[in-house]
């Protein structure tokens, strides 16, 4: 096998973060949240209506609060990047002898020596300096750039996905065990979701997967003693 296919064939998570991060947190929060808010109203002897219609609104809530939050979230952290790029690229017209110099720096910090590091420097600059000091100066490249509205509908859709799960049980479980298909459905579904995002990052599975469990048993747990509590007292 050559090099040059190997290199080719080699596989590269990081053009995955923005989309991968914005689905497993939708997703994680959409199960987490709308199983807590199901066995939380069943643990206060709600009737089988009032809990499906906390789920339904539960649901729908919540995928909008995700896609707004991360629209506003993201669009900031664009803003920032353009204002960045802005800014770089009125240095580079005011003063690109020291932007020449500064990228140089930046190559000889990594290991090339000074004549190797100008060459490259003014090579890549009459190329396209922006891009060079965008990448090596700041830091962007266009994998991690953000992107709003697809970080925005990653996070509606999967929210309202993963909310799906434990509401379809709840309809079709007696309401006598209601509470205990929700929870072990859930957990079941955070294991995978958590392994399943883990691989797509290029992650430890078994990791992956109890961290995301973990944390939703204890927010199910403090949502059923909560629910259990203000039904007592209601």
């Amino acid at each position: 096998m050559s090099l040059a296919h190997s290199w080719h064939s080699d596989p590269h998570f990081t053009q995955r973060i923005g989309w991968l991060r914005a689905s497993v947190l939708g997703a994680n929060d959409g199960i987490v949240s709308t199983a807590s808010l199901l066995v939380g109203v069943a643990a206060a002897d709600a009737a089988r209506g009032q809990v499906l219609l906390a789920g339904v609104a539960g649901l729908v809530a919540g995928a909008m609060s995700m896609a707004a939050g991360e629209f506003v979230s993201v669009s900031s952290q664009a803003d920032s990047e353009k204002a960045d790029l802005d800014r770089e690229r009125r240095e580079l017209e005011r003063n690109p002898d020291l932007e020449l110099e500064e990228l140089t720096t930046i190559y000889e910090s990594r290991g090339l020596d000074r004549e190797l590091a100008l060459t490259v420097a003014e090579q890549l600059t009459r190329h396209d300096a922006l891009s060079a000091h965008a990448r090596d100066e700041l830091g962007l490249s266009d994998h991690h750039l953000a992107r709003p509205i697809q970080a925005a509908v990653a996070s509606a859709l999967a929210f309202a996905g993963g909310a799906s799960l434990p509401l379809g049980v709840a309809v079709a479980a007696p309401l006598s065990s209601l509470s205990t298909l929700v929870t072990a459905a859930s957990l079941a579904s955070l294991m995978v979701l958590g392994g399943v995002a883990a691989r797509t990052g290029g992650a430890g599975v078994l990791r992956g997967s109890i961290r995301v469990t973990l944390w939703g048993a204890v927010a199910m747990a403090l949502t059923a003693l909560v629910g259990r509590a203000v039904g007592s007292v209601l």
